[in-house]
């Protein structure tokens, strides 16, 4: 078990704020279109104690699984403090999922009830909720019956005194993201989430002083531990978003310090920023003395990250060309690792940054490549196992106590790690050779065009890309010059990709797909990752209309015959 104080649990620290500063702001809530609600640490906590009480009263067997349905919000960390509170084990879902999915995770988990907020899909609470399962409906539920979360702080007396929980026991069921397959059930400590927080503070130097807009999903063990575990045992002030539509006014409200993202949102403000001033405009001022300065300041101001001291990001490759356009402007972002069985592991320092790479492993991290160059590690943020899975815990975690991550990896001379593809989506050509997705695609991603890419081709005889344009990229085709100059320049991305490639994993064509693939058509997983056996078995149907036309560009929304005639 980590050696954790136990000063440094979450429980604790959560007491220690309501105690030493009652007064100071923890939580900022925007709602009903320009309405802002702010918590105290003394109103906070005090309103997790009373949801607390009520669950006690519900005489559940110590540890029960309690869920949370819901978008971020403020109401999302209250619940989970209440729940720990309680002596219970949290059970975060995502809010993207469809009713069918969010079912079986409560289901799985055996939940006696969920805590239910906005979520994407309005039927959610009449389809996902098993039988026996009631919600308690957040301020942000809509049309949700039954108890509501107002009415149980009316009615309930606060919980008293202050309940805490051992290091040793379960905090939490965090759901894989299920990329490969039904996802996995997580089991993690309250001593695990605390030594990660405590070591991502002291590696970037973190205070009470710090802020934050929590949007990621908090569903995400991201989002859980380097947002709400780590911002409470800081002491410090987390805002949230109410919405798309309010995504840049409530990260300007929120003036943060901190900023974690995903290469899908960084790459989206990238093109906005674009589409009002174009990349080669942008070059030349980058190119004047003095007032380069001042473009990138108030781009940056403009985007909200004009008080980011340090920004990271993680889920999915971040393409270097990307991340030194950000650390142009003068952000400090770095790209991270971590999985949801081995909580955050690895960040580069700000000095050590090298595209490509995710940085070393955190201080108490013991790294090494088993077979197929396979990561393997060993920390003490290590997960306890898969909830009601032991066959799959045995076969992830080693006699010796390493997790067998599924990465494959290099690890350089200074012990920086990069990520070179996952061994479940390798697949094999008809000639018997296998392909690394992975690398191919982020080649690919380099091109500020392509807003995602899928490599595939299991049982032909090479390998193909399908690619997303942006829709800025795909409105400057719908002129044929303009479309005919596109094609060229993807069809130089193509050869120059494969001029880097052994021969078996050269691509025979990229296929410009319409999609979209989105999280609600089921081609991503809430984390944005793709979802290969998805994406695969929609585009079967035309794969062998693609090879017959024997180019290097294609449109799939061109008939074949139309393709032909090209």
């Amino acid at each position: 078990m980590p050696n954790v104080a136990p000063d440094d649990l979450p429980l604790e620290r959560a007491y220690r704020w309501e105690r030493e500063a009652a007064r100071r702001i923890f939580l900022t809530q925007p709602h009903g279109g320009g309405q802002i609600r702010q918590w105290t640490w003394a109103e906070a906590i005090g309103e997790s104690r009373r949801i607390a009480a009520y669950l006690k009263a519900q005489n559940w067997e110590p540890e029960s699984r309690i869920a949370i349905l819901s978008k971020n919000c403020a109401w999302w960390l209250l619940a989970d403090l209440a729940i720990w509170m309680a002596g219970h084990v949290s059970v975060p879902v995502y809010p993207s999922l469809k009713p069918s999915s969010a079912r079986q995770i409560l289901e799985h988990s055996e939940a006696r009830i969920c805590f239910l907020g906005a979520t994407d899909e309005p039927e959610m609470a009449a389809q996902a909720l098993p039988a026996g399962v009631c919600p308690i409906a957040l301020p942000t539920a809509a049309h949700v019956t039954g108890q509501r979360w107002e009415e149980l702080l009316a009615n309930t007396p606060p919980l008293t005194g202050s309940p805490t929980r051992p290091a040793s026991a379960l905090a939490t069921l965090i759901y894989t993201s299920g990329t490969t397959g039904a996802p996995k059930s997580v089991m993690h400590s309250f001593a695990n989430l605390s030594y990660n927080v405590k070591t991502i503070a002291a590696f970037v130097n973190l205070t009470a002083e710090e802020r934050i807009l929590s949007y990621l999903p908090l569903a995400h063990i991201v989002e859980r531990v380097a947002v709400e575990t780590l911002f409470i045992w800081l002491g410090a002030r987390i805002f949230f978003t109410e919405g798309l539509d309010t995504f840049i006014a409530d990260l300007q409200r929120a003036e943060p310090t901190l900023f974690l993202s995903v290469p899908r949102l960084l790459s989206k403000f990238q093109q906005n920023v674009f589409a009002k001033i174009p990349a080669r405009t942008l070059e030349i001022l980058f190119r004047v003395p003095l007032l380069n300065r001042v473009v990138k300041r108030r781009i940056l101001h403009a985007l909200g990250l004009g008080t980011v001291r340090f920004a990271a990001c993680g889920a999915a490759p971040l393409p270097p060309p990307l991340l030194s356009w950000y650390r142009s402007l003068g952000l400090n972002l770095v790209e991270g690792y971590g999985l949801t069985e081995t909580l955050i592991t690895h960040l580069p320092s700000p000095e050590s940054v090298r595209p490509g790479y995710v940085g070393a492993a955190f201080s108490g991290v013991q790294t090494r490549l088993g077979e197929q160059s396979e990561l393997q590690m060993k920390s003490p943020m290590t997960m306890l196992g898969y909830f009601k899975d032991v066959e799959a815990t045995q076969d992830s975690l080693l006699p010796d106590g390493f997790f067998r991550t599924g990465d494959i990896c290099e690890i350089a001379p200074d012990g920086q790690l990069k990520i070179t593809g996952r061994i479940k989506e390798q697949f094999k050509t008809s000639k018997g050779k296998y392909v690394a997705p992975a690398p191919i695609e982020n080649q690919l991603a380099r091109d500020p065009d392509v807003e995602a890419c899928c490599v595939m081709g299991a049982g032909y005889p090479s390998p193909f890309a399908l690619v997303l344009i942006t829709p800025e990229a795909r409105k400057r085709c719908d002129d044929p010059k303009t479309r005919a100059a596109f094609e060229t320049a993807l069809a130089a991305l193509f050869e120059q990709t494969n001029e880097q490639l052994d021969p078996h994993e050269r691509l025979a064509f990229i296929a410009i797909v319409d999609g979209p693939w989105t999280v609600s058509n089921g081609m991503l997983t809430p984390t944005l990752k793709l979802k290969r056996p998805l994406l695969e078995q929609h585009y079967r149907d035309l794969m062998e209309g693609w090879i017959s036309l024997h180019q290097a560009v294609i449109w799939e929304s061109l008939p074949v015959r139309a393709r032909a005639a090209n």
